[in-house]
């Protein structure tokens, strides 16, 4: 890649990362409640639910978009990266079902139906494990690959499924899922 396109690969690679230090803080905020259920007590399960439904609206809106630009594209370019996104797709897949396995088992806590929380907790500590190491095989493989390969005209593709822009989306966060966006306010920034 040359300087210019290197200087033009940086917003998008920032607004990667940038998109990764939110997620980090979704999960921290998850984290939380997992360590205060884990001690035995009960924690905010509705912010536990909104923190839930914010990341499955992120994956479909944001990561499956941005997944198939990528791979599709790394497909195309760099024939040898498949191995990579390919086992990245299968990774996310597991991830989203662990997920909506945790959300429906918020729908049966938050109906008050008899729901052991120790498994609760294991299950959650369990999908914490996996989304940090998705994130982090994202950042150490996946990125070096679009940094290496992809020119304007891919960059412009993948800012096409980006969310429109990180003020909308805090203010949309902000509306729609106002106790996770106070929490977030307060959450240290991750290390990303």
């Amino acid at each position: 890649m040359t300087d210019i396109e290197e200087t033009a690969a940086m917003p998008m690679l920032n607004q990667l990362r940038q998109d990764h230090a939110n997620m980090a803080r979704m999960l921290h905020v998850l984290q939380l409640k997992q360590k205060t259920l884990a001690s035995g007590e009960r924690p905010n399960f509705q912010l536990v639910r909104e923190v839930v439904d914010y990341i499955l609206d992120y994956q479909d809106g944001f990561s499956q978009p941005l997944e198939k630009v990528c791979s599709e594209r790394l497909r195309e370019l760099a024939p040898e990266s498949e191995e990579v996104t390919e086992r990245l797709a299968k990774d996310y897949r597991a991830l989203k079902a662990q997920l909506k396995r945790l959300s429906g088992d918020l729908d049966m806590i938050l109906m008050d139906a008899v729901m052991p929380m120790d498994r609760f907790a294991d299950d959650l500590r369990a999908y914490l494990d996996a989304h940090r190491a998705y994130l982090r095989d994202e950042r150490e493989l996946l990125f070096p690959l679009i940094r290496e390969y992809f020119d304007e005209g891919d960059l412009e593709r993948l800012a096409e499924a980006l969310p429109d822009n990180a003020a909308a989306e805090l203010e949309r966060l902000q509306e729609a899922y106002p106790e996770l966006y106070a929490e977030l306010r307060d959450a240290p920034d991750p290390v990303t």
